[in-house]
């Protein structure tokens, strides 16, 4: 059985785990144009690696992605599309990155699109924000044709790798048209433009929607490149490291570290499909990785199955207590006591970034033993996305570190916790802070208190050396019939067991009282095929009734409910919880 990664309720010291501190190896950039000058500095080194059509590595250098940048900008320019309203859609690629860089560089606004979305939604998110063009990839090829009649505003649908029945439409324009056109232009002259206002509008992001409807955020390029210059001073890279981007680049914090990684210089490797996400490891073998806690929550059950499945288990555990016991008196040993977990990665995996939801401090803890690094960050959309992150030589378990340079926090609270910190909402302000949201009053008075700092809806407190911890989400907390507040997400961690293999706890009244309900998405694995679910139930309960002895009796679970399908989550792997009655 894997380890317990359970939290307890016993309040213990957090203490700090450091190491030495080494000089930040970048340049600050100002704006997409100051973006440009600094990638194209970085000369023939490896910018991007991915698969071609017949799944061979291509490599692409830093000079040829800032040329194919140029193009599409002075291509765009040359359509009439400079200073317009641009759409991209589709698989993480070059292209899409090129794309949504050269928009800027014409002054007009990019709007990342999340492509698992249904194409009449798709249609009605950019008519709501009177978009004139959108680029998109191979995989949308006959699928925009109701668009392209319906909406006249989308003057231009630019393919990205178009069939010869896509080309023949009238809208159509092949982005190699574009690049092409684009060469001549620069040719006779064309150069990268100033950036007129850095404060400006820039860029259209639609939230995911965990605990309601999605909202249109703007952004600036100050917003835009501020995170960008605070995660190259904070986050644990360095030029040399090559990193793989699993997470959609519609996601605001993926596009954030990737842009960051290219001020840097690193060698970004695209993974093309979650199926072949850890076969990808193998062949890139990265030596970080950007992810959200569910993936780590896989590969941790992948290394887990495995020993159990070679029968190395308890050699794992053995291994986890040898390694801690020689770490203690200097000697680290953990890269070749697990090569093994390591070769699955490729061998030279270091460090892993996380965000997107919270990480159980456990977790860290595993992979630390191990020899992989996790440095936590918070962020939200509406904070171009990143507010704090864990400095990579001074970690706190279990919390998302201090501001980013860009920004500073408060907490909006009266009531101490057990740790006797003041615990509330987490409110933001600074220059990540989005300019708000595009034609909707009401969600702007409602989203910044009346002295101009945003709330960010989720519920934490800051410790004394200015770290964040996050409890939970505002929306999500359920108030007990005695006033107490339990934030479900803390439930859920303590339910974060090999045999639930998802978990989201609700309340519900029953009389007077309000009882928490654990609805479950088992892991089916860990049962013989054919177990009927009355014996997986049965099962369950025996675990959650071992998990309430240890919890006081306003956080037991009192209920659970076994679903046999898993929950619907965005494309950065969230659990839309709104939609969980």
């Amino acid at each position: 059985m894997e380890e317990n990664i359970m939290r307890y309720e016993k309040i213990e010291p957090i203490k700090m785990h450091r190491k030495p501190k080494t000089e930040r190896r970048y340049e600050r950039v100002n704006d997409v144009v100051d973006f440009c000058r600094v990638i194209e500095k970085h000369g023939d080194r490896i910018a991007y690696s991915y698969f071609d059509k017949e799944r061979k590595v291509q490599d692409l250098t830093y000079s040829k992605l800032n040329a194919k940048i140029l193009r599409i900008a002075a291509g765009l320019t040359d359509a009439g599309l400079a200073k317009k309203r641009i759409a991209i859609i589709g698989p993480s690629s070059v292209e899409w990155v090129a794309s949504y860089i050269a928009v800027l560089v014409t002054g007009g606004i990019a709007i990342p699109m999340d492509r698992e979305l249904e194409i009449s939604v798709i249609g009605e998110f950019l008519a709501s924000v009177d978009a004139d063009a959108i680029v998109y990839a191979g995989t949308f090829n006959g699928k925009f044709d109701g668009l392209m009649a319906e909406h006249k505003s989308l003057a231009k649908f630019i393919a990205i790798d178009p069939d010869e029945a896509e080309e023949q439409k009238e809208k159509v324009i092949p982005l190699a048209k574009i690049i092409e056109n684009g060469k001549i232009a620069v040719r006779r002259g064309y150069r990268f433009p100033k950036v007129e206002n850095r404060d400006s509008l820039a860029e259209f992001l639609f939230t995911s929607g965990t605990t309601g409807s999605s909202k249109c955020v703007m952004l600036s390029q100050n917003n835009i490149f501020s995170v960008v210059n605070s995660a190259a001073e904070t986050v644990d890279f360095t030029p040399d490291d090559k990193i793989v981007s699993v997470l959609p680049l519609h996601h605001t914090y993926e596009l954030a570290v990737m842009l960051a990684a290219l001020v840097y210089g690193m060698h970004v490797c695209i993974n093309d499909s979650l199926t072949h996400v850890l076969k990808n490891f193998k062949i890139f073998q990265p030596t970080g990785l950007v992810l959200v806690p569910l993936f780590i929550y896989t590969i941790y059950k992948k290394i887990w199955a495995e020993a159990k499945k070679t029968g190395r288990d308890k050699i794992l555990k053995v291994g986890i207590g040898a390694s801690k016991a020689l770490k203690s008196v200097g000697v680290d040993s953990r890269r070749a006591i697990f090569k093994d977990v390591h070769e699955s990665f490729g061998g030279r995996l270091e460090k892993i970034i996380c965000g997107g939801a919270a990480l159980n401090p456990k977790m860290i803890e595993f992979f630390e033993n191990i020899g992989i690094s996790i440095y936590e960050g918070f962020g939200i959309t509406e904070c171009s996305p990143l507010v704090s992150v864990t400095p990579y030589y001074a970690r706190k378990y279990g919390s998302v570190g201090p501001c980013v340079p860009c920004c500073q926090a408060r907490v909006e609270g009266s009531e101490p916790n057990a740790r006797g910190f003041i615990e509330g909402e987490i409110q933001v302000k600074g220059d990540n802070v989005m300019l708000g949201y595009y034609n909707n009053d009401e969600a702007n008075e409602a989203a910044f208190t009346d002295d101009g700092w945003f709330r960010t809806g989720d519920m934490g407190y800051i410790d004394e050396d200015g770290y964040i911890y996050i409890t939970g989400r505002l929306k999500t907390v359920i108030v007990l019939e005695n006033g107490k507040n339990i934030f479900p997400e803390e439930i859920e961690e303590y339910l974060a067991i090999d045999k639930i293999a998802e978990c989201v706890v609700v309340g519900r009244q029953s009389g007077e009282a309000v009882n928490l309900v654990a609805l479950i998405y088992p892991n089916f694995t860990q049962y013989p095929e054919n177990t009927p679910i009355e014996t997986i139930q049965e099962d369950i309960q025996k675990e959650i009734n071992k998990i309430n002895k240890t919890l006081p009796s306003h956080k037991q679970v009192k209920q659970i409910e076994l679903r046999e399908t898993e929950f619907e989550k965005t494309t950065s792997k969230k659990i839309k919880r709104h939609l969980v009655k």
